[in-house]
């Protein structure tokens, strides 16, 4: 299942805008951005948006592998081409064939194998290790790295060739720290993923302000270590805890979440903040991350408005009812309705007392 493209800030919209007209060209693309930030998410949307959906997503780390077997596993060898080639094994380029190749790391790959990367780029062939024959490769190549890959080809440790023949479409992915906007949404996603994924480990939503202190975190490890936060959260069930190994982890930002937050509250949750804490409440009844055109085809003002209603009524309902230690009688009184109307919204709404 593809993981869809979180976020509701100007740059993320744009970047769906972007996958929508890119997806069915197949002109190589190259996704930048830093570690975290979600290059491969863009991939596998660019992937499912595609005529090419229907065929495989192959992946390979360049940075992962030595030169040697990153190239045996790109290109695929003969039986014998080398000690322990006992067999003939395809390679991505093969594999993926009619599909999707994702080059991850591309910026890392060794400058050998730039050359004979750059040939199959231009001629759609091939030849596996051990073998003189070429094969022909119909693959949409679309590549991502962290590299300044510019700066990389002045210092002669990327070929200008090969950047240009990858650049064709670029897409760069700005860091956490500069969509803010976005943090709300991808916390309700995150939740509602893991939820599904630990139902016995329910976690609590960020209050007001969890939600600032988040909001104005660096999160220099972008989307992935904010996931990794949510995940961490479910399991402890407390921000306390969250907050308390961000600063050790990173210690330049140690007066985020202490005596600075503290003495301020959320001082520092404003412009941004206000955008923020607005994407939260809609995201509550909107799915915000669907593409532009579905998100204004759900968006209601009659629907959303009754959902709105039905969310406060259950809530003050819930918390009238823990005040009087679950008595109906007094808590109708207290709300100025029925006893009869009181338990046909108990059970509308699904509130029920604990169980001891």
């Amino acid at each position: 299942m593809t993981t869809p493209l979180i976020g509701v800030s100007k740059s993320i919209l744009k970047i769906k805008e972007l996958i929508n007209h890119v997806a069915n060209t197949c002109l190589n693309v190259l996704i930048t951005g830093e570690t975290g930030v979600g290059k491969e998410v863009v991939a596998q949307n660019l992937y499912a948006e595609s005529s090419r959906s229907s065929k495989s997503f192959v992946k390979i780390n360049c940075a992962a592998l030595p030169e040697t077997l990153l190239e045996s596993e790109l290109y695929g060898y003969e039986k014998g081409a080398f000690t322990g080639a006992h067999k003939k094994r395809p390679g991505k380029f093969q594999t993926a064939d009619k599909g999707v190749l994702f080059l991850d790391e591309i910026g890392d790959m060794p400058m050998p194998l730039q050359s004979k990367m750059l040939h199959v780029l231009q001629s759609g062939e091939f030849s596996p290790l051990g073998s003189d024959q070429e094969f022909k490769t119909d693959v949409w190549v679309i590549a991502a790295t962290n590299h300044n890959l510019e700066e990389s080809m002045r210092k002669k440790t990327f070929r200008e060739d090969l950047f240009y023949r990858l650049n064709i479409i670029k897409i760069e992915i700005p860091p956490l720290r500069e969509r803010k906007e976005d943090i709300p949404s991808l916390i309700e996603y995150y939740f509602r993923l893991y939820q599904s994924e630990y139902p016995d480990n329910l976690g609590t939503r960020p209050d007001s302000d969890i939600l600032a202190k988040l909001c104005n975190y660096s999160w220099p490890g972008n989307v992935r270590q904010l996931q990794n936060c949510i995940k961490k959260q479910m399991i402890l069930k407390s921000w306390e805890k969250i907050f308390e190994e961000l600063p050790k982890e990173h210690p330049e930002i140690v007066s985020q979440f202490t005596d600075d937050s503290q003495q301020n509250g959320s001082s520092h949750y404003t412009k941004s903040g206000f955008q923020s804490d607005r994407t939260r409440i809609i995201s509550e009844f909107v799915d915000l991350s669907t593409s532009s055109d579905k998100l204004f085809e759900d968006i209601s003002l009659k629907k959303i408005k009754k959902l709105a209603s039905d969310k406060v009524e259950k809530e003050v309902i819930t918390f009238v009812l823990e005040k009087v230690g679950w008595n109906r009688s007094r808590a109708s009184k207290i709300l100025k309705i029925s006893y009869k109307t009181l338990l046909y919204k108990m059970n509308e709404f699904k509130v029920h007392p604990p169980v001891k």
